[in-house]
């Protein structure tokens, strides 16, 4: 019973990635995302039921479009695992409580925050509102006490003033703004772990920034734009999942006397 539980949790988070998936795409386009069939983003043809069933229809079809044979992008079968494992980690981290439905629709805007951005290099205003909310709900259910969450706020909000200042002394060459609410809505959905995960996220920006930089030929690393919003992300996901503190990581690395 209980790993037919975490199987159909994973397999909601599949279905809600798979759905957006398209609002990714679609959102601010003109196309529609809540009517209409879908159809191949290569030809134009409506797709077959089969072809909707995440993760299931890419391995099948072997990552190809059925209707035209152009090549998926593996972009929508990683989301759908992705998603499918936080809702798993979120269900065994959290169990059956109150919190528990905030998280999975916190987890599922922060997915689409990330495809969006990653796409488009903009966090959209709906999409951060709701999900700044969704993740404020989520950590004062989650908070141990009232006290408690208002560290939790007092910290998320240093973490996203310091994005801004960065921000605004560059002249937005460094930083959108808009990472500075999403920081801060991540920070609420980590708790205590907040720091670590603030910190995770520059490490992991940083070795993704050097990795790219390095893949890329002589001459052609300057301007390069990298999206912040993912890195962000996978920190504070990172810390909230693992509960790393990273002062203890930093004593632990040190030479012992």
């Amino acid at each position: 019973m209980f790993f037919l539980s975490l199987a159909a949790v994973f397999a909601l988070g599949a279905v809600v990635a798979s759905f957006i998936g398209v609002v990714a795409v679609r959102l601010y386009t003109g196309q529609g995302f809540l009517t209409g069939r879908s159809r191949c983003d290569a030809c134009g043809a409506p797709l077959q039921a089969v072809s909707l069933v995440p993760i299931f229809a890419y391995i099948a079809s072997r990552g190809r479009a059925q209707c035209c044979g152009t090549r998926i992008s593996f972009i929508a079968p990683v989301s759908e695992v992705f998603l499918g494992s936080l809702f798993v980690l979120a269900y065994l981290k959290l169990g059956l409580a109150s919190a528990l439905p905030f998280m999975l629709v916190s987890l599922s805007a922060l997915l689409s925050l990330v495809l969006y951005d990653l796409a488009h290099q903009i966090l959209p205003t709906p999409l951060l509102a709701s999900f700044v909310a969704a993740a404020a709900i989520t950590g004062f259910l989650s908070a141990p006490s009232l006290a408690e969450f208002r560290g939790m706020v007092l910290a998320a909000f240093f973490i996203a003033a310091f994005l801004a200042a960065i921000h605004y002394l560059s002249r937005g060459r460094a930083m959108g703004f808009a990472d500075a609410p999403f920081a801060f809505g991540c920070a609420l959905l980590a708790g205590p772990t907040a720091l670590s995960g603030f910190v995770f996220s520059f490490w992991i920006g940083a070795i993704i920034g050097i990795a790219l930089l390095a893949g890329r030929p002589r001459g052609s690393r300057i301007g390069v734009e990298v999206p912040f919003a993912p890195f962000l992300a996978a920190g504070f996901l990172l810390a909230y999942f693992t509960q790393w503190n990273i002062i203890t990581l930093l004593a632990a690395s040190l030479p012992s006397k």
